[in-house]
């Protein structure tokens, strides 16, 4: 008869959990639930961020009847002391194929008593980063390669749900969860069951709808799962079944949707610099803005004064929701790298900071997407015009006006354009801080530059 631990981390759920089932095998004895505060990830995480997940673990404890072990301080201190304490023979993890978490789980390996094993069993992702590769071995850096080889290596079935028939171990005293950080953005509701009902509500109202209505911030046709999918409150591959068999634009979409996420990962983990620097090298010498004129135009841009609506609605919808709809991320990133020259790092880590689906590997992959220093084919020429992005996505204006009540007695389209209203931009809303026209020739010029 032996014990486990089961540590978890961006698996915050009982169903569909392969180290659950695991631990499960190898603790014939029980299975203590272990959750570790790790300041080295809280320090740089937003009070969105926390909040969530200090929910999520709320929820994870009541489904485990309150026995959640939380813990603060180093894994590799706190983790081996929790195994010798009940005499653990392994310790149970689902794969982290991030930067820090890699060497992380290798400190724990290290640190843990002899005999003592950290047995990795699946990941938080439907395909592992690493595990599919170009014929010469080599890793893909464009999406639509890897997208089929990803799609023709599959993955495999939902686990199955055993979280009632474990044996849980009690009486390792925790610190318990920390109070929620202040917030003054509204977040959604946190846990597996609400991930679950989430997904199902999209799945049966807006899966079909979502191939045509996906790039649409005026309507509600994205699924929100990008924050359940951040801490694994459900797991990619209870998705990919669902969507198994379902014919139609909505669902194949979706499933793309899914594979950038592990696109992205899977570049992080082959390229791992690339979290902080760019993945073209050639563009670490571009020019950038700084000094007091540019971080005047960047407050500008972080709280939605630049002028151009769109721009604006996605920054207070960033500020008050603490997420943005994927077509406005790219609007306002293509906003502050090409209209306003500021370094991409710097609003990669303002999105960090403020949202609360902040993913290091989507995010920064996504950042340097749009400033062109990524994996783009042909990267630093879309500019994203601000005016035609707000009148093909948000062709009536409603997303504007719902984020910038200023603009509310504009009718239609023309929220998009204030400055052509006969009188000027309504009392209250800002002058345009630049010319989109002459920043886009600029940012071209600064390209021609780099790239000779």
């Amino acid at each position: 008869m032996a014990t486990s631990v089961l540590w978890f981390r961006r698996d915050l759920r009982l169903g569909d959990n392969p180290a659950l089932l695991a631990a499960s095998d190898d603790g014939d004895d029980g299975v203590l639930p272990l959750f570790v505060l790790d300041d080295a990830l809280r320090r740089p995480s937003g009070a969105p961020r926390l909040a969530f997940l200090h929910r999520a673990l709320r929820a994870l404890d009541e489904s485990l009847d309150g026995r959640l072990v939380v813990l603060r301080g180093r894994p590799e201190k706190i983790v081996p002391l929790v195994a010798r304490e009940i005499c653990a023979a392994s310790v149970h993890i689902a794969a982290d194929f991030g930067p820090y978490g890699r060497e992380r789980d290798e400190r724990v390996a290290d640190a843990l008593p002899a005999g003592v094993e950290l047995v990795r069993t699946g990941s938080p992702y439907a395909v592992a980063p690493g595990r599919v590769r170009k014929d010469d071995g080599s890793p893909f850096r464009v999406y639509t390669p890897y997208h089929r080889a990803w799609v023709a290596h599959g993955w495999r079935k939902p686990a199955a749900s055993i979280g009632a028939g474990v044996r849980w171990l009690t009486g390792v005293e925790g610190t318990g969860i920390p109070r929620d950080p202040d917030v003054p953005a509204t977040l959604p509701e946190a846990g597996e069951r609400v991930a679950l009902a989430r997904w199902a509500r999209f799945r049966d109202e807006a899966l079909h709808r979502y191939a045509d209505d996906r790039n649409r911030p005026d309507r509600s046709a994205t699924s929100r799962l990008s924050i359940d999918l951040k801490y694994g409150t459900v797991h990619p591959r209870t998705l990919l079944a669902d969507l198994s068999g379902r014919t139609g634009n909505g669902a194949a979409t979706f499933s793309r949707e899914l594979a950038w996420r592990e696109f992205y990962a899977d570049l992080l983990w082959h390229e791992p610099r690339s979290a902080r620097e760019c993945l073209n090298r050639a563009f670490a010498g571009m020019e950038v803005d700084t000094g007091p004129i540019a971080d005047d135009r960047f407050a500008a841009w972080a709280e939605g004064r630049t002028g151009y609506p769109i721009v604006d609605a996605g920054m207070r919808q960033l500020r008050a929701e603490a997420w943005v709809h994927n077509r406005v991320r790219m609007i306002v990133a293509s906003f502050l790298v090409k209209d306003l020259h500021v370094d991409w790092g710097r609003g990669a880590r303002e999105f960090l900071a403020r949202l609360v689906d902040g993913d290091l590997a989507s995010n920064n992959a996504g950042w340097q997407w749009v400033a062109g220093c990524g994996t783009d084919a042909a990267p630093f020429y879309r500019v994203f015009n601000p005016v035609t992005q707000g009148r093909k996505f948000d062709p009536d204006g409603d997303y504007v006006r719902r984020y910038v009540p200023e603009l509310r007695g504009v009718p239609g389209a023309a929220a998009h354009e204030p400055w052509e209203l006969p009188g000027g931009p309504p009392a209250g809303y800002a002058e345009r801080i630049v010319d989109h026209a002459a920043e886009r020739k600029e940012a071209l010029a600064r390209y021609e530059r780099v790239r000779r």
